[in-house]
């Protein structure tokens, strides 16, 4: 705690006429930038990016460095996450029970299936990487844990979606857009909410290149105890990978995760059976 001190001082500190709140929220940008881009970024995109002045800009990238949430490549100079932030991480990740019941359930899944499966929640409108598990291949998902994806245009934000109370979805709908990422995006609510049906019918959810061309990913919800959505579970590979005439037996083999990671955690209510995979 000795050492975050000295963070939250400067941050609450005013400069000139900055309201005090905006160097905090400058400082968790920063924070979210870097982690959505794996491969680092300097100054002047930080800058240029988030509409932040560079003088700004690096005077707050400097102060995290130094605390240890954020570190410097000496060749290139871009900024990656440092291991401040990976502790901070698994503190908040080990509340999350699910990722130890869906583990070694994955495992044997990506054992059966040969693609990548991610452990997905639900997180301020958006879906969250929690958990993944690697299939042997040359071809990596450009994926890791803490990755945040949008709702409307992947299978687990789908999985996620869809079986929400319709308030709260139409509040993430409304707050978040449906941004068009490819040209097989939905990016209309009518067509959305026919997709949540389809969902709900057959029990898994497809992303088919609508998030990322060249990806095709089919996903299926977790319940808790408590009959809610808790996560949901996806596999995820290129279109080669994941054939159209292959959908069908890799939903019910990620159905069936699904739904053994549900009863583990308590639920006890109905799940589509596999073989209803249309």
């Amino acid at each position: 705690m000795v050492k975050i001190l000295p963070l939250l001082d400067w941050w609450c500190m005013p400069r000139q006429n900055e309201n005090p709140s905006t160097a905090v929220e400058r400082a968790l940008l920063i924070l979210e930038a870097a982690a959505q881009r794996e491969g680092g970024m300097s100054n002047a995109e930080f800058s240029r990016k988030l509409k932040i002045p560079k003088s700004s800009a690096s005077y707050i990238l400097r102060t995290l460095e130094q605390n240890g949430y954020l570190r410097r490549d000496g060749e290139d100079g871009t900024y990656r996450l440092g291991m401040k932030v990976l502790s901070l991480s698994r503190a908040a990740l080990s509340g999350v029970d699910v990722r130890e019941v869906a583990l070694p359930i994955m495992r044997r899944l990506v054992d059966q299936i040969h693609i990548t499966t991610h452990l997905a929640i639900l997180d301020h409108g958006e879906a969250v990487y929690v958990e993944k598990v690697e299939a042997p291949s040359f071809i990596k998902m450009n994926t890791w844990i803490g990755r945040r994806m949008e709702v409307h245009s992947t299978a687990v934000g789908k999985s996620l979606l869809a079986y929400l109370d319709e308030k709260q979805r139409d509040s993430i709908l409304h707050r978040r857009g449906l941004k068009k990422l490819t040209h097989h995006t939905i990016t209309t609510v009518p067509r959305l909410l026919k997709e949540f049906e389809r969902v709900r019918q057959l029990g898994y959810a497809i992303d088919d290149e609508e998030n990322s061309l060249g990806a095709r990913c089919v996903g299926a919800p977790i319940f808790n105890g408590e009959g809610r959505v808790e996560a949901a579970v996806a596999s995820t590979g290129t279109i080669n990978d994941v054939p159209h005439d292959a959908v069908p037996h890799i939903a019910d083999m990620v159905k069936e995760a699904a739904r053994r990671i549900s009863h583990q955690i308590g639920y006890r209510g109905p799940y589509p059976r596999t073989g209803d995979s249309g």
